[in-house]
């Protein structure tokens, strides 16, 4: 018996590692390209971490030269985070191959 495979209607399944964000900006810069409420000159440089933070399957896939990334201290669970630019990081948390509360806080 012979199989016939309809290569006509293949559909793509995407898993987005990135469950949930603390910032309803970030949110939106991540499904829309764009948002307002962050400044201009930051949304390439914060897509491209979050585009690796989505690929990531562990913490520790984020450290990526020019990232800075590196564990936060005194929070249960833990939070990691990476440089963006100045005083911006992308924070979040890991579990279990996805990440959680992924926001954009300034520090130092």
């Amino acid at each position: 018996m012979d199989t016939i495979v309809d290569k006509r209607k293949l559909m793509a399944y995407e898993i987005s590692v990135i469950k949930s964000f603390s910032s309803k900006a970030l949110a939106d810069l991540w499904s829309n390209g764009t948002t307002a409420k962050i400044g201009k000159q930051l949304h390439r440089r914060i897509l491209i971490r979050l585009d690796a933070l989505d690929q990531a399957e562990k913490a520790d896939d984020m450290n990526l030269p020019g990232f800075d990334f590196h564990i936060l201290r005194g929070f249960v669970p833990p939070r990691f985070t990476v440089h963006v630019n100045g005083p911006w990081c992308i924070t979040f948390e890991f579990a279990e191959k996805d990440a959680y509360r992924v926001d954009l806080e300034q520090y130092h």
